[in-house]
């Protein structure tokens, strides 16, 4: 049977109808949906016990599971999701002192083949559904709710997957989640990260959905890139910054870098020379990442003074840095390091 999440408003509308009932009744069902979460078509209470009946005998709902939720020592939460064919993700609630952030994962897998990160090393099974990614949020919201007494206030698609590669399911998981009749968060706490694919990004500016964006950079200089990310030799960084140049046109949001410094690959003074002149094309921020290490020894976290270097000589150029600090490392949550291990 087919879940009943996949239809829309309109969909739930002409199947009442032909039902015979009132076409208010997709309004009652699509609020125990995406309003309140509601896993169970028995338990839509205002609707009749034959009506309830009806439905279950056409459609179901799947919803997502916890297969194993791990706890670390900073507060992190890594949830093993288990969908409804078996296959498995992994989400994390990251708490701070002043805001809980969900990372949802898009795909089971990955399309891409980022050398530096364990879910690239993932076959790509497929896209999750937006119902998969909706309920991802949700249940980061119950969790947050739970431990840290308060709702969750950011999300962040930087999980497991490439969510460009998942372009129609993850705009509609959007507008699902901050829809007033869905989940109803803000837009504006939403950030959409990417590693660079120049169609995407411009199709996702012409959304008016109001989230952020982030790029996964890691290095301005062309070959670098390519070597550590070895898709990218398909998109350049031209194309790539004519797309950001794009999206900061149409939407007025500042693009935020996400760049981690490896020891002996991207720590020298031309690295950040060519990282400076890349950000002063565009309207940008810089967040430096804290590298996550995978086992397998290639790449290994910069010293200190690299670090420091590529701040100072940032800052200097009057490009805004932050160093993003890793949550979640010591049961394998942090970026980057996402690869269904709690399962194996």
């Amino acid at each position: 049977m087919k879940d009943i999440r996949t239809l829309s408003l309109d969909q739930l509308q002409e199947y009442f109808v032909s039902l015979g009932e009132k076409p208010f009744r997709a309004k009652q069902v699509y609020e125990w949906l995406w309003n309140k979460n509601l896993h169970s078509i028995e338990e839509m209470t205002n609707l009749s016990k034959d009506l309830r009946d009806r439905i279950a005998q056409e459609y179901l709902i799947n919803p997502i599971s916890v297969d194993q939720l791990q706890k670390s020592t900073d507060g992190t939460i890594k949830n093993g999701v288990k969908l409804h064919d078996g296959l498995l993700v992994e989400s994390v609630l990251i708490p701070t002192e002043t805001r809980t952030t969900a990372c949802v994962s898009s795909q089971v897998g990955c399309s891409l083949n980022c050398e530096f990160c364990a879910t690239a090393r993932l076959k790509r099974m497929r896209n999750l559904e937006v119902a998969e990614i909706v309920d991802q949020v949700a249940l980061i919201d119950r969790q947050s709710k739970l431990y840290f007494d308060r709702p969750l206030s950011n999300i962040v698609f930087m999980g497991m997957g490439e969510p460009m590669m998942n372009y129609k399911n993850v705009v509609e998981s959007i507008r699902k989640i901050t829809d007033p009749k869905g989940l109803g968060m803000s837009a504006r706490r939403i950030t959409v990260s990417t590693s660079g694919i120049p169609k995407m990004i411009k199709m996702l500016a012409d959304e008016n959905l109001r989230v952020n964006l982030a790029l996964s950079l890691h290095s301005a200089i062309e070959k670098k890139r390519n070597e550590i990310m070895p898709f990218s030799d398909k998109f350049p960084l031209t194309d790539i910054l004519d797309s950001l140049k794009y999206w900061y046109e149409k939407t007025g949001n500042i693009i935020t870098f996400e760049y981690c410094v490896w020891k002996g690959i991207n720590d020298q003074d031309e690295d950040i020379k060519a990282l400076i002149r890349y950000c002063k094309q565009i309207p940008s921020k810089v967040n430096l990442i804290q590298y996550n290490p995978i086992g397998d020894g290639k790449y290994d976290q910069c010293n200190k003074d690299a670090e420091e270097n590529y701040v100072r000589q940032l800052e200097k150029a009057g490009i805004t840095v932050l160093i993003r600090r890793s949550r979640g490392g010591d049961i394998d949550a942090a970026c980057g390091q996402l690869a269904n291990k709690s399962s194996e």
